[in-house]
């Protein structure tokens, strides 16, 4: 019997040997240090270890693109005073193959790697150091080894106690100021604030919502708005039955809304970033909710309902994805409904802010080129990229989120004329693909409506709307809801942005200035027997005629003066209200629609 017990002790403790071999090889093998004290001049200093190296050549590199962001936004350019050695502090022999990487033949199995970053755009796709906060966007900010990328993470900040700052993060908290990521993609993924921030906190099944405001407003101005947080999380809850477990059950909103600070919403697995120069106290109060709105409803519509495009988030080329009408798109459909179910906008304000982005999709040119999954496409051409010469954009180019929206609208509102509803679409994409965390595709989305709503439904949906650029019956589909789609055509559209004499963009594709042969950067100085002046400008002068008639406008171009003769078209502007004499069935529609579901 005791042969047996020291047998049974001595395989238990070969078994505590092996298991620890195998976290020792799956531990930490990128270990970070940023520490921040020339932060006046937006300057970090990183350190970082790479160890668990195999012999030959190692690549690091700064990544080139950010998750959530499809163009390319060369991180490496903010990097310098780069130091590499190895595990003894020599110096290693360092080659450069490409802007963005370093790489390293002689090595001992460890490459650490000392550099100065410069950090100042304060958002969701950069980092922004400076005596308020660190904003740090992981890909923004950290060098890494792609061998590496299935490895644990570990990254200390070296906050400015002398300043109250406090760390912010979906990264797990080891200990002090210490945490770490399972993988590259995950540490990538999760973005940092540290500042002298606020955090309110409320508990839904069992989960932490955190709301991190980094602010110079008062403490009763975040009790406010957080009462409005917490109403848009629990609608957004409702569309989708239930919300994604969350890693650590928490869920962290990272705002900023700092005069320094750019205008940005950028989800996360766990987190969103959240940034506005505009305080609570100066609008930010009823302006600033809709990107939380946006950014929360990402948790389930591109975090977890994930297109198979986008898996995994490649870091050193543009992603491309043709679903991003919808991961895009629907949700921005749903960013002013839930405010809408939420109470913090009315019925009529909802309805009537509709128009914009419906005109602008309805009556772009660009619906002759691309269909949605095509204007998807140039997200990389598009989202925050950055090019010098001229394009022709506002008449090839709808943006997927305003292309979508209104796709959204059209789906909602064509299922509920079948007793149907979105909402319980997305629940079932969800409990399709995003719940189990399967990557998607169009075809995937199609197959899912066809099993919704039926399959003539659904193949009708896909082949005139997504795989071509046609629209549906909008007036007929308001109508049930109680809603009117009208046009003022006494109103001419003379379809170009003229401001201060001057035309500011190309002109609309067969408007009636485009016809015309005007264009980009001409100088009206004529419309008729009306010469412009300080107190006559062009848009008070087109508006005095009517659709057809014929106009002589001189212009200047390249310093020569020239004239053409413009026929005026009717505008092709659709305005979207509530009907005032809306029957029963209709309103109890409208309710069903815009209302509280909870």
């Amino acid at each position: 019997m005791q042969k047996f017990l020291l047998l049974l002790s001595l395989l238990a403790l070969f078994n505590c040997k092996e298991t620890n071999t195998k976290e020792t090889s799956k531990g930490v093998s990128s270990t970070y240090t940023i520490s921040f004290k020339n932060a006046v001049h937006h300057e970090a200093i990183v350190h970082v270890t790479f160890t668990n190296l195999k012999a030959g050549e190692v690549e690091f590199r700064m990544s080139r693109t950010s998750p959530g962001r499809y163009a390319l936004h060369e991180f490496a350019k903010n990097v310098y005073a780069v130091k590499i050695t190895d595990s003894d502090g020599n110096e290693l022999n360092v080659t450069r193959p490409d802007p963005y990487s370093w790489k390293v033949k002689a090595h001992d199995g460890t490459i650490n790697v000392n550099y100065t970053l410069f950090a100042n755009r304060g958002g969701g796709t950069y980092a922004q150091i400076d005596e308020t906060h660190a904003h740090l966007n992981m890909p923004a900010t950290f060098m890494y080894v792609p061998s590496l990328e299935n490895d644990e993470m570990q990254v200390t900040f070296n906050v400015r106690e002398d300043l109250n700052w406090k760390i912010a993060t979906q990264l797990k908290h080891d200990e002090g100021n210490t945490y770490s990521a399972r993988d590259l993609q995950y540490f990538m993924d999760s973005p940092t604030e540290i500042s002298n921030h606020s955090v309110r906190s409320f508990e839904v099944d069992g989960q932490a919502i955190n709301f991190v405001l980094h602010h110079n407003g008062t403490e009763a101005e975040l009790d406010e708005y957080f009462e409005k947080v917490k109403k848009i999380v629990l609608q957004e809850k409702t569309v989708f039955g239930e919300l994604p477990e969350f890693d650590y059950n928490e869920y962290r909103f990272l705002a900023c809304y700092i005069p320094n600070a750019s205008g940005d919403g950028m989800e996360h697995r766990n987190s969103t970033i959240v940034t506005s120069t505009r305080s609570l106290a100066e609008g930010g109060m009823e302006r600033n909710i809709g990107t939380v709105a946006h950014e929360f409803f990402h948790c389930w519509n591109v975090e977890r309902i994930r297109p198979k495009a986008l898996e995994p988030f490649n870091f050193e080329e543009a992603n491309m994805s043709g679903e991003l009408w919808f991961a895009e798109g629907f949700t921005s459909y749903y960013t002013a409904l839930m405010m809408c179910r939420a109470g913090l906008m009315s019925h009529d304000d909802y309805i009537k802010g509709l128009s914009g982005t419906f005109n602008y999709v309805w009556n772009s040119p660009g619906r002759n080129f691309f269909n949605p999954i095509e204007m998807s496409y140039q997200a990389p051409f598009v989202d925050a990229a950055r090019s010098v010469d001229p394009n022709n954009r506002s008449n090839t180019f709808i943006s997927y989120y305003s292309y979508g929206s209104v796709l959204g609208l059209a789906l909602d509102l064509s299922l509920r004329e079948k007793d149907l509803n979105l909402d319980d679409f997305m629940k079932l994409v969800w409990n399709t693909f995003g719940k189990d965390e399967i990557p998607y595709s169009v075809k995937d989305l199609h197959t899912t409506l066809n099993a919704f709503a039926g399959q003539e439904f659904g193949d009708q949906f896909f082949n005139n709307y997504i795989y071509k650029s046609d629209m549906p019956d909008m007036k007929r589909l308001f109508s049930n809801v109680g809603v009117s789609l009208t046009q003022d055509k006494n109103k001419v559209s003379f379809g170009a942005s003229v401001r201060e004499g001057k035309i500011s963009r190309n002109t609309k594709m067969g408007s009636s200035a485009y016809n015309a042969g005007l264009e980009n950067g001409d100088k009206i100085i004529k419309v008729g027997d009306f010469t412009l002046s300080d107190d006559l400008d062009f848009n008070t002068i087109i508006n005095r005629f009517k659709p057809a008639d014929v106009v002589n406008i001189t212009y200047e171009r390249l310093g020569n003066t020239r004239e053409t003769t413009v026929t005026l078209q009717e505008s092709n502007s659709y305005i979207i209200a509530l009907f005032e004499d809306a029957n029963d069935v209709q309103k109890a529609n409208r309710d069903a629609w815009l209302n509280s579901k909870e």
